[in-house]
């Protein structure tokens, strides 16, 4: 089992930066790859970015050059630290894990991005 707790949501103007934290715990030495997955209102869940245990990202078109997800191996943590935000980046987002080993993913409660002026 692994636990998933996000925090650094908020209201921010476009143009503006915020950090989300996705904190692990549990099997933590299982995981393979974590990721942060979004879901605004009347769409579906789409991923952000992924990050895999050996380093190796990914990111959606849509946050290319803006978003950069890193992980801190000693704190359990991933971040996904977010520039120049747009209202379309207004969601949900969702730290996920996954466990290739016995097929299967983990999710956050989510945290709430809202960007408006």
């Amino acid at each position: 089992q692994v636990q998933l707790v996000e925090s650094g949501g908020g209201l921010v103007q476009p143009g503006g930066s915020l950090r989300l934290s996705c904190a692990a715990s549990g099997s933590i030495f299982s995981i393979n790859a974590m990721g942060w997955y979004r879901q605004a209102p009347g769409k579906q869940r789409e991923l952000v970015a992924t990050i895999t245990s050996g380093a190796s990202t990914k990111y959606a078109d849509s946050v290319k050059g803006r978003f950069t997800i890193s992980r801190d191996n000693a704190k359990n943590t991933v971040y996904l630290q977010m520039n120049s935000l747009k209202p379309e980046d207004t969601a949900v987002y969702y730290c996920n894990a996954e466990i290739m080993a016995i097929a299967a993913e983990y999710w956050g409660q989510g945290t709430q991005v809202t960007v408006s002026s």
